[in-house]
């Protein structure tokens, strides 16, 4: 297992290497670069999902009670990452049953962009990220949601029949410049992603508590047989108070293709 210990000079390197014109040389024997340098460095675009979850897969409580479950470093290690990328995707319902602000605030580094996907268009305007005065709001509704002027940027995306494809919210993204992307929530989004083969990283942070029940971090279709499970190559990390697990979950078929498969990301966060 390794060990993160960040300091002042190599978190400074890691902000400095972010969007970087030229090629990055990086140790990865470092476990501080081995982890971070991957999502600063990348330049032709990158999609990490991360997941905090208790000892037992839960995410919240079955009330909705999602906070504190990751430990402070955790917390620290997905501000990071939030610092590090320059989208973070959320559904509706993380919006919805968290009203998240989404933004950097336990460790120095720049607010990302944030995206909502809102299919069926049904925040109010009135949640906190539209009136924070932070950084910029991109808001995904299908073209024939209803029509709301929100304090953001709205995308009218074609609906098919199953949703929107994460591919084309991914290409949207990517129009406006935006290609290092973290994928932070609800556990339905983060798994349409991941299920599209669309996601190059999955960091899962684990905190040590047993909730007992609630949601799980990550909603991917049922399958029958243990061989047919994702085991994906992973790197282990202690954070301190939580341990990551650093999964490598980009499939040969979409670096050949640049494509994903037909997954569409349905109408609920």
């Amino acid at each position: 297992m390794r060990k993160i210990e960040m300091t002042d000079q190599l978190w400074a390197r890691l902000l400095a290497m972010r969007g970087s014109a030229g090629s990055v040389s990086v140790d990865e024997s470092d476990p501080v670069m081995g982890l971070y340098a991957p999502i600063a460095a990348a330049k032709d675009g990158f999609v990490l999902a991360q997941v905090g979850q208790s000892l037992d897969g839960r995410v919240a409580t079955p009330s909705g009670d999602a906070r504190d479950i990751s430990g402070p470093d955790g917390i620290a290690h997905l501000h990071r990452c939030r610092a590090l990328v320059e989208a973070v995707i959320v559904g509706v319902g993380t919006v919805k049953c968290d009203d998240p602000l989404l933004s950097v605030r336990a460790v120095k580094g720049p607010n990302p962009v944030r995206v909502v996907i809102d299919c069926q268009g049904e925040l109010t305007g009135d949640e906190r990220l539209f009136r924070d005065g932070g950084a910029p709001v991109i808001l995904i509704q299908a073209d024939d949601a209803p029509q709301r002027v929100y304090a953001a940027d709205v995308l009218r995306v074609a609906r098919s029949e199953n949703g929107i494809d994460p591919q084309h919210i991914l290409d949207a993204l990517a129009d406006r410049g935006l290609r290092r992307i973290l994928v932070e929530g609800g556990a339905r989004t983060i798994a349409r992603f991941v299920e599209a083969n669309l996601v190059d990283r999955l960091h899962v942070a684990i905190a040590p508590l047993i909730i007992g029940s609630g949601p799980a971090g990550i909603a991917l279709s049922p399958i029958e047989n243990l061989t047919s499970a994702h085991r994906p190559s992973a790197k282990v990390y202690t954070l301190g108070s939580d341990i990551l697990f650093d999964c490598e979950l980009k499939l040969p078929a979409r670096s050949a293709t640049g494509q994903g498969e037909d997954i569409r990301v349905a109408d609920h966060a």
